[in-house]
């Protein structure tokens, strides 16, 4: 069973070694651990039998949310747990009146991109040379109904 829960110092051992199977580059774990501390940062881990098997988070301003990073552990893919993530940061939008969730993916990111497709992100922008080996990505937003 995938559990959801916020992001803890405890967590980020793990969330180092997740970072190691993806092809993006990864954040230190000092600047993990700033983001504890940041009062506009929500992160969540996701877990298996109490295994951190992923992670992701976002920033928030007024009413709106950028996500920062979502990585899945590359053995643990294609399970629904980057969904279940995504899920939990809506219903913290929701709880927070923010109304627009915004993300950057790499355009090569197909799986990502069919994801958030999925999940009801539309495609509403584009950065050239945006990463650090000059690929381009593409901007999504995933409009929120506040109830």
């Amino acid at each position: 069973m995938i559990t959801i829960e916020y992001l803890k110092e405890e967590h980020l051992p793990f969330i180092e070694e997740i970072d190691l199977t993806c092809p993006h580059k990864p954040w230190s774990p000092a600047e993990f651990k700033k983001e504890l501390e940041n009062p506009i940062a929500s992160y969540f881990v996701a877990k298996i039998d109490d295994k951190v098997v992923g992670y992701g988070g976002f920033w928030w301003v007024m009413f709106e949310a950028e996500i920062t990073n979502i990585a899945i552990h590359k053995d643990y893919r294609r399970m629904g747990i980057a969904s279940k993530i995504i899920d939990k940061m809506v219903e913290k939008c929701k709880d927070t009146s923010t109304s627009l969730l915004h993300l950057e993916v790499r355009e090569s990111n197909e799986g990502a991109i069919n994801l958030y497709k999925k999940m009801g992100f539309v495609q509403d922008g584009f950065r050239k040379n945006y990463y650090n080996n000059k690929e381009n990505a593409i901007l999504m937003t995933k409009e929120i109904k506040i109830d």
